[in-house]
């Protein structure tokens, strides 16, 4: 299961998503949740369905790593389309009763949709930003958005290089907690029968190891970055500028039509 997570690894690629901006993923990205929060009817989440299908097609990533960074989820999925299907009233008679559970049309209409909006959010948020953008540029980016704040001396390349550095080593620690894991089955560690409460005091053997290789990668990282003289954005230069093209355009103007749509549809 811990192999499934693909959450911060990038894919290296020369795709038309791979091609553009970082600013203009980071924006796309946004923009798209928003547009997922706003549709309402059935055409418009078919609609979100081709546009999210067309992504993935034009990234390049196979269709198999998509599916497997939904793998992790699926509990997520199914609890909230539960929800919906067995909380939601709808009009006349209930299509299925038993005890007290009554499913109506509009609760299987609603766990559905619920069901496809975490989904495409999923799919969205991974194949756009993190599977096509490398760390590098996904920090230039955000450190390009975030330039205004440098007016009201906020720290904006810090926080641009700590949210990117926290990206990237989460599949380094799903990698070191995978061998943790390893080791102590190894050596007879049980971590899938007995009751929750056994179960939870199985994972205390897990949790110190992984902490102390955690903050032991930190301190590698900072002393690393000491030895190479950083002290901030502060004076920094950049080898590679950031620049918006026809793509990036085109790209907007797309994402537009697409909004359009979804609220002509509603």
């Amino acid at each position: 299961m811990l192999k499934d997570i693909t959450l911060g690894q990038f894919f290296p690629g020369n795709s038309f998503l791979h091609r553009l901006d970082p600013r203009t993923k980071i924006i796309a990205t946004m923009a798209l949740m928003v547009i997922i929060f706003l549709a309402r009817s059935l055409w418009a989440y078919l609609l979100l369905a081709a546009v999210v299908l067309v992504l993935v097609a034009v990234s390049t990533i196979p269709p198999r790593t998509v599916l497997k960074s939904l793998k992790p989820l699926i509990f997520i999925i199914l609890f909230t389309g539960s929800l919906n299907l067995f909380l939601t009233r709808g009009e006349g008679y209930p299509l299925i009763e038993w005890w007290i559970f009554r499913i109506y049309g509009e609760g299987i209409y609603f766990a559905a949709m619920m069901a496809s909006r975490i989904i495409m959010l999923i799919v969205v948020s991974t194949v756009v930003l993190t599977y096509t953008t490398s760390p590098i540029d996904l920090t230039d980016g955000i450190e390009r958005l975030l330039a205004p704040g440098k007016l009201i001396r906020l720290p904006v390349h810090e926080f641009a290089m700590m949210m990117t550095i926290a990206l990237r080593f989460i599949p380094t620690l799903i990698e070191e907690t995978d061998k943790i894991m390893s080791a102590q089955k190894a050596r007879g560690a049980d971590f899938t029968t007995g009751s929750l409460k056994k179960r939870v005091q199985s994972l205390l053997p897990i949790l110190i190891p992984l902490f102390i290789s955690a903050f032991r990668r930190a301190e590698d990282l900072a002393v690393a970055m000491e030895c190479r003289c950083y002290r901030g954005g502060a004076g920094r230069t950049k080898m590679k500028q950031l620049r918006m093209g026809m793509r990036d355009m085109v790209f907007f103007v797309t994402l537009v039509a697409l909004t359009v749509g979804v609220v002509f549809v509603n």
